[in-house]
């Protein structure tokens, strides 16, 4: 057998006696030395496992027991290969998006142990927090001392085992893979599954509705234990199996949408004079300046366009150089296969491709609408796992649905996210017009001063005229559905929105985007003064009842 070796990794952190979690270090604290170790551990992981080696930390260069208080989001993406072993309390997203490494943990876990796991071999030796193995497709989780709510959620293929308690929703929303748990599990197991197989050696309450619950066969009891290959966590024949049920199909009508656009809402000029027809006009966007301390992304418009494959970017080869110019330097929101100018749309259904994902996009949004609610630490926890591997320069924002808009900013500043995008869309219906106020009005409360930029998420693909009035209305940037999928119908939509944006600002005598202000707008009826709060046309001023506000 090859001999393996162990090196000790020791940046600092600890615990008191009662191994506390969390209460002995501040939030910022935590976040830096979780980068400091990430950063540390990065290079050395690869070599580590050609060495056959063990990367340990919360042990001494001497071998001294120094355990972990606290750190999260370490290890993300651990490769091939590679051993971590760690001691202490870990705070949550540990280990996440696991290549095939083995991560051993002597202590507790947070939330989000080895989400997006794709192949790691993970071992919690304590408990483990809410939603571990979240999103996993591949590898294997094991926790020796009970885990919290909703694990397995959304698992898409792997092995979690559990020794212990299992909180409530055990396996909620998984469309594959095994759960085994050796104890007892909380109320509403397997809500919401769609595929894979739960089994609970312990107590199991009444399964909810589209859940059956049913004993093993002895050809399951055979290959179950055959695959958990360990005669201590064997699964006896009395043990019960919960799997999806058919159910009668709903067709969802889908959420209710906008009800009416900016059609409504004028631009007008002031005092200024109209400008030159062939003057240029700068329509160009930075995002994650971080007031001269960021590594800004420029973006020809202030537009994102949303589009699920990167691929369909790419364009003939006989194309025209300033059409294939156009659209190579206009950035664009995919949920997979990105440009290296591209920004990541990062949810559930895409977790465990993070990697690869992050490291070829200029920037990442996180659609926390398509996420489990999280807190303040379980956020810090997956910015630290997924800016590591993206890398702390580039720009990251959140998505939240416009109905928390004033949270999202909240969250956002606290958090030192470059964007805050609220989703017009949210299911409420409310008007885009009503939302420039509700977005205004939050972002003077929480944003002002700040270096967190706001912006929105259009239902249907944005005109010039809608990139004018959101602008002038204090969005920094838009994003929005493209009107094609062809890349080289895309070039020409970007084309027509400059060309139509520029003669936006010729009219108002404007030579740059940013200088469209909110004395530019005018409400054209009175249904969007009342909503708006924007001056009316004619009237010249905002409708009474904003002046009382």
């Amino acid at each position: 057998m090859k001999k393996h070796t162990i090196q000790h990794f020791h940046t600092g952190g600890y615990l008191d006696g009662k191994q506390q979690r969390f209460f002995m270090a501040e939030p910022l604290d935590v976040v830096e030395r979780s980068f400091n170790i990430n950063s540390k551990l990065g290079p050395r992981l690869i070599a580590a496992a050609e060495q056959n080696a063990i990367l340990r930390i919360g042990w001494t260069n001497a071998g001294e027991p120094v355990p972990k208080n606290g750190e999260l989001g370490l290890c993300p993406n651990l490769p091939e290969g590679a051993r971590m072993r760690a001691l202490g309390v870990l705070g949550s997203w540990t280990a996440a998006f696991g290549s095939g490494g083995t991560f051993t943990l002597q202590g507790d876990a947070g939330a989000f142990l080895g989400a997006g796991n794709r192949g790691n071999t993970i071992v919690c030796e304590r408990h483990a927090g809410d939603f571990a193995g979240f999103a996993m497709i591949e590898g294997k989780i094991s926790v020796l001392d009970g885990v919290g709510n909703d694990a397995g959620a959304c698992m898409n293929g792997g092995l979690l085992i559990i020794r212990g308690a299992a909180g409530s929703r055990i396996g909620g929303g998984m469309n594959d893979g095994l759960i085994v748990i050796h104890g007892d599990v909380g109320s509403d197991p397997g809500a919401g599954m769609t595929g894979g197989r739960i089994i609970i050696n312990g107590r199991c309450p009444t399964p909810p509705q589209g859940v059956s619950l049913r004993p093993l066969t002895a050809a399951e009891v055979k290959s179950i234990n055959k695959q958990l290959d360990d005669e201590e966590i064997h699964v006896p024949s009395d043990a019960v199996c919960l799997t999806p049920s058919d159910s009668v199909a709903v067709e969802d009508d889908g959420a209710q949408v906008s009800s009416s656009d900016l059609s409504m809402i004028g631009l007008v000029p002031d005092e200024r004079h109209h400008s030159a027809s062939y003057a240029t006009y700068d329509t160009v966007t930075l995002v994650g300046d971080r007031k001269g301390k960021g590594t800004p992304s420029a973006l020809p418009l202030p537009l994102l366009g949303m589009i699920s494959d990167g691929h369909d970017l790419s364009l003939p080869e006989d194309t025209a150089s300033h059409t294939a110019s156009i659209l190579a330097q206009q950035p664009f929101l995919v949920h997979s296969n990105p440009r290296p100018v591209d920004f990541v749309l990062l949810n559930k259904d895409n977790l465990a491709q993070a990697p690869e994902l992050l490291d070829s996009g200029s920037g990442l949004m996180i659609d926390f609408d398509n996420l489990p609610a999280m807190n303040s630490e379980q956020i810090d926890g997956i910015l630290v796992a997924v800016r590591t591997l993206l890398g702390r320069e580039k720009p990251f924002g959140f998505l939240n649905a416009l109905g928390r808009t004033t949270n999202l900013h909240v969250r956002a500043a606290h958090h030192g996210a470059d964007l805050a995008f609220s989703r017009i869309e949210d299911g409420s219906g409310v008007a885009e017009a009503a939302a420039l106020p509700l977005i205004g009005r939050s972002s003077k409360a929480h944003l002002e001063g700040e270096a967190t930029e706001t912006g929105v998420m259009l239902g249907l693909s944005a005109s010039a005229h809608d990139l004018a009035v959101l602008r002038a209305s204090g969005i920094k940037v838009i994003a929005c559905e493209v009107p094609t999928a062809d890349a080289d119908d895309l070039a020409h939509w970007l084309q027509s929105l400059h060309r139509e944006l520029a003669g936006i600002l010729s009219r108002l005598g404007l030579e740059s985007i940013d200088n469209l202000q909110r004395q530019n707008l005018r409400a054209l009826d009175y249904e969007t003064a009342a909503i708006s709060g924007l001056r009316l046309v004619g009237y010249e001023r905002p409708l009474p009842h904003w002046f009382a506000r």
